[in-house]
C-alpha cells in the first residue's frame, strides 16, 4: 500500500512513531480470556440480582 504522504512527512510520521513513549509493549489480544471474562461478569451479576429479589420479596 503506498503512502499518500510525501516522503518528508512520512519520515516525520514514522520518526514520530519511533519516540519511546509511541513504543509500548503490550500482551497478545486473548479473545478467549474476554470472552469467559464477559460471561462470568455476566452470571455474577445475574446471580446477584437472584440474590436481590430473593431477600427483597
Amino acid at each position: 500500500m503506498s503512502s499518500r504522504l510525501s516522503p518528508e512527512d512520512q519520515q516525520r510520521v514514522d520518526d514520530y512513531l519511533q519516540l519511546p513513549q509511541h513504543r509500548v509493549e503490550r500482551r497478545p489480544f486473548r479473545p478467549w480470556m474476554l470472552l469467559v471474562l464477559t460471561v462470568a461478569i455476566t452470571v455474577g451479576l445475574g446471580l446477584l440480582s437472584r440474590l436481590i429479589s430473593y431477600l427483597v420479596l
